[in-house]
């Protein structure tokens, strides 16, 4: 009989989320979700498979309705369409039906999202200097 899980899977996605998110795919290691998960290795690949399949799960959670308008989605969604959409079938149809769904609008926001960190910094207006 298997023992029943001692986690809350909702959690344990969010927190692969945000290593994802933060890391991306390729870069975040079981290591990294095994610490921020606090499961332990095996129970990570006896819940949820692979990684594959736990970004999979968390890519899911993240393109609920309302995705564009949360900022952790539309990284994850980048990431999958970076990383893993060009050989992964499942997870190219997550993508596609998250794009198709939400219309030409998120093209804009995925464009503006990837320009997004070659903007230029600001630049910083000199301090007054004052006269004495």
């Amino acid at each position: 009989m298997a023992r029943p899980r001692n986690f809350d899977e909702a959690t344990v996605t969010s927190q692969a989320a945000a290593v994802f998110g933060r890391l991306g795919y390729n870069a975040a290691s079981i290591d990294d979700l095994v610490k921020a998960t606090g499961l332990l290795r095996g129970s990570l690949y006896k819940a949820f498979g692979s990684k594959q399949h736990l970004f999979e799960r968390v890519l899911a959670q993240a393109l609920q309705p309302g995705w564009p308008a949360r900022q952790e989605a539309v990284d994850l969604l980048i990431i999958a369409l970076k990383e893993l959409a060009p050989a992964d079938a499942a997870i190219t149809a997550l993508c596609r039906a998250a794009v198709l769904e939400t219309g030409a609008a998120t093209a804009r926001l995925l464009g503006e999202r990837l320009l997004h960190p070659l903007d230029p910094p600001p630049k910083e207006t000199p301090p007054c200097l004052s006269s004495n």
